[in-house]
This record gives C-alpha cells, structure tokens and sequence, in this order.
C-alpha cells in the first residue's frame, strides 16, 4: 500500500482506511497522503475485500500500471525473467518480490496465461508491483527470440539440462524462463531456450514451488563471488 502511494506512477482512484490504519500510514508517508482518505469502517471494508482478505484495515483503488516497452527495460542491467503460464498469483507476486530483492529488470508473462494485477498478486509482491515491470506479451517464443538479438542468453529453468551455476554467465546478461506450477517448460518454449539448467537440491524433493525456484536461481545469478 505505501509502496502503491508513493509510486507517482500509480493513477490513485480512491483510498479507504479506517481510523488505525490511517495513523499507520500517515506516519509511513514522508509527503503525506497523496489522496484523500475516506475513513471507512473494518466491516466495510471485509465486504468489499472478501471474506479471506487481509487488508489491515485499508484498501486502495487504483489503474493498472502501463508497463515500459522492452528496449526501455533492458537500458538497466540485470536479468530478465519470464514466466511460462505461471497462473497462480501469489506466485508471481512472491516471483516480482525476488525480482526486486536481486536486481531483475523485468517480469515478462504470456497475456492470457497469467494472472491480473489484483490485491492478492499485489500483496503478495509486498511493493515489488511498484518496482519491478511486468511486461505482458502475446507471443513468448516471439520475446525470447527478440531478448536473443538484445544479447541475452536465454536460460530455461528445467530438468533434462545441467545445474544452474551463476558465475558461468558473469560475462552473459541472461534471460531466466521459468515454467508453470507442475507442468513446467512447455515444448516451444524450452526449443527457444539457449540452454536448459536445473537447481542443486537434495534428492529427497524432486522440485521446488516456481515461485521459491525463482528465487533460488536469482541468488544463484546475483550473488557475490
């Protein structure tokens, strides 16, 4: 929510609070608000937001982000990720939440294969939404080829290849492709793939929830050598 304020990209629509939570967010808000808030009461709010909703006593309307073109995100370094009908959107939003913690550019989804920009894909990227683009396309196979002529080497997070090692693409910006929960990489998509590689793991678990695989392999490509 104050990631959502702050962002002067963000077109507000309207801000709901109750008596609480507005002390909370007026502390938090270095330039105060930049809407005005109606106060509301928390059973208001627990109809508007559902019955499984955690909303801390506040809501926010707001339009949905007009992402950067490609070229634009890619004139800042770091790695590119995309995401292959991965549906769920607690998963992408806890896959947008790494992305801002290790330095990539972008979150590239298929349009129709993925989900909207709603509170619970929102909360769960915990303000990553406001920092981190996410890039809807028609055609993924058409991305990857078009991140290929860009310079990057395009990765496919998967079994069938060899295990993923940061430091051998220290030289190489890279593109990360991940697939969707349980089915992974789809045919096209690994074909379009420059390599596929897999995470070192214990041979107790088979595999790892897309959105904690996201993560492993982001530290993976970010962190210190």
């Amino acid at each position: 929510m104050q990631a959502a304020l702050e962002n002067p990209a963000r077109k507000l629509r309207q801000l709901l609070v109750t008596a609480e939570a507005q002390e909370t967010l007026a502390a938090r808000l270095e330039g105060g608000f930049p809407i005005q808030p109606v106060r509301t009461e928390r059973a208001r709010l627990d109809t508007l937001c559902g019955p499984d909703a955690v909303h801390q006593g506040m809501a926010l309307l707001v339009d949905v982000l007009t992402p950067p073109d490609l070229d634009t995100v890619l004139e800042r370094p770091g790695p590119v990720l995309v995401l292959d009908q991965v549906t769920d959107p607690r998963n992408v939003g806890a896959i947008l939440r790494s992305a801002a913690a290790f330095g990539a550019v972008a979150v590239v989804v298929q349009d129709r294969n993925a989900p909207d920009e709603t509170g619970t894909l929102a909360r769960a990227a915990s303000g990553a939404l406001e920092i981190v683009p996410l890039i809807r396309v028609v055609n993924l196979s058409r991305v990857l080829d078009a991140l290929k002529t860009r310079g990057l080497w395009v990765v496919g997070l998967d079994a069938g290849g060899g295990i993923l090692d940061g430091a051998s693409f220290s030289q190489r910006r890279v593109a990360l492709v991940l697939g969707a929960e349980g089915a992974g990489l789809r045919r096209l998509t690994r074909e379009h793939c420059d390599e596929i590689a897999g995470l070192a793991m214990s041979s107790d678990m088979e595999s790892l929830n897309v959105s904690n695989a996201a993560a492993v392999a982001l530290y993976e490509m970010y962190r210190p050598r």
